[in-house]
This record gives structure tokens, C-alpha cells and sequence, in this order.
């Protein structure tokens, strides 16, 4: 933990240094974006841990992905910004994920916000904490559920169907939206869509170690490291509330001419 918080903490400084410049955007063959931040934080990060872990495995979205991580026990799983859409936008939404996944479970898990200085941080075991301070996902109950929205899906109308029953707030990274959820700050984030296994692995740590409980669309629990690093979709609830909020996909998105998928 302490080698990988002083690495995105590097990372995260050269974040706020550099938003200012020309940030070198390009455009990926799936319409994602990418900017030379998004390579810069991923080399940090990957020169950090293989410096002390080399016979780990490792599994970025800026790295040419490898077979050889399949015979690890051990694997990174990093995206070193979650949410580029945000960080060239100057929205103070997006995120830099990293989790050590053994035996495809998360054990070690951060995200940080730099630009709100929002460092969500966990151990398998020992909670979630924000800052360095035990944090406590527990959240009053009310009559509305507040749900953080993917901004994409949100825009697609694919939340409309929600809007009555729930307050839905949309917001940038996922891996941002699942550390909000596992310190309280909102009681469920959903992604209609798929995911990839870097968007999540820390999040999904951080949820569950707050108590709360972070499932697939089809309420599978998640195992890292496989082959298709795709997920359907992501439904994470804060202590308590899980079941509320899969009812609530459940009838609002099988409806005839309400399929969400």
C-alpha cells in the first residue's frame, strides 16, 4: 500500500502540473480519447511497482496487454485515468485507479481525484479510507435513492426510466462514482454498459470493504484477470441498499420498450 500511495501520488502531481499544456489528445479506433497524461501516469505507476514486484503481473489500459499475466497469483489492474473525457474537459471528475488483484480478488486498492485532492484508499480487511481517515459507508435512508450515472448513459436518455423513483446524479469516472459510493457520499452508481476490469478493480475493493456490495448486471460477484477484461455493466450499493437498487433495475429496465441493455 505504501509503495503504490506514493506512486499515485507522483502521478497525481504530474496531473495538476500539466493540465495547463497542450495535453496531445488523440482519438482511440473504440472513440475513446487519450492523452499523453494518460501514458506519462501509466508509466509512473508501472516503473514504481515492477521496481519493487517485477515478477507481478500487470494489466493497464495503456499497456499492450500480455498473456504472461495469466500465470500470476498477483496482478496489477490499473487505469491510469479513469474519465480522460472529464480531465480534458477540466472537470473535476476523473480519477487514477490501481488494485493488486490475487487469485482474482482485489486486495490493495486507491483512487484519487487530484484535482480535489480526494485520495479513497483501501486494504482487504481494514476498511475504506478517504485522506487517511477511516471513512464509514453507512448512509441515512430517505424516500429517494441517490444514484451517480454514468454521464454518456445519462445524456443517451438510458436513466429516464429511473427519474421517478430516484434522484440520479450524472458523474464522469466510474472508478470515482464506486469511491463516492464506498464513503457514503451517494447510495448506489450504475453502469448500464460494459466496463473493463481497469475501470473497476479498485472501486469494487472499496465498496466492499465499506460494507456495501458491487455486483455485475446479473448480480455475479466479480473475478479479476480473465481473458475478456469486458464486464456487463456495474450495480454498487452502499450498506444496505443493494437490494432496493436491484429492484429498482429490475423493473425499469424489462419492461416492453424500457430495455436498457
Amino acid at each position: 500500500m505504501e509503495l503504490l500511495r506514493q506512486a499515485v501520488h507522483r502521478a497525481g502531481t504530474k496531473v495538476t502540473q500539466s493540465l495547463a499544456g497542450d495535453l496531445n489528445t488523440k482519438q482511440k479506433a473504440n472513440g475513446d480519447f487519450v492523452t499523453w497524461i494518460d501514458f506519462e501516469v501509466n508509466r509512473i505507476l508501472k516503473e514504481s511497482i515492477k521496481e519493487d514486484f517485477p515478477d507481478d503481473g500487470w494489466l493497464s489500459e495503456e499497456t499492450q496487454d500480455s498473456s504472461e499475466r495469466f500465470s500470476k497469483r498477483r496482478v496489477w489492474i490499473v487505469d491510469p485515468i479513469d474519465g480522460t473525457r472529464e480531465l480534458i474537459k477540466g472537470i473535476p471528475e476523473f480519477a487514477i485507479s490501481a488494485a493488486l488483484v490475487q487469485d482474482g480478488i482485489p486486495v490493495v486498492g486507491i483512487i484519487f481525484n487530484p484535482l480535489k485532492d480526494e485520495f479513497f484508499s483501501a486494504v482487504r480487511g481494514e476498511g475504506v479510507y478517504l485522506n487517511e481517515q477511516r471513512v464509514d459507508g453507512t448512509r441515512a435512508r430517505t424516500s429517494r435513492l441517490s444514484i451517480l450515472a454514468s454521464r454518456s448513459e445519462f445524456r443517451a436518455g438510458k436513466f429516464k426510466p429511473f427519474e421517478p423513483h430516484a434522484n440520479i446524479q450524472p458523474v464522469g469516472s466510474i472508478a470515482y462514482k464506486l469511491a463516492l459510493v464506498a464513503a457514503g457520499k451517494a447510495d448506489a452508481t450504475v453502469s448500464l454498459d460494459p466496463k473493463n476490469e481497469w475501470d473497476i478493480a479498485a472501486g469494487v475493493l472499496l465498496v466492499e470493504e465499506s460494507g456495501g456490495k458491487v455486483t455485475d448486471k446479473q448480480g455475479a460477484p466479480f473475478v479479476f484477470n480473465q481473458r475478456n477484461t469486458l464486464v456487463s455493466g456495474v450495480v454498487a450499493a452502499c450498506v444496505g441498499t443493494y437490494e432496493a437498487v436491484e429492484i429498482l433495475i429490475r423493473e425499469n429496465t424489462t419492461r416492453p420498450g424500457q430495455n436498457l441493455d
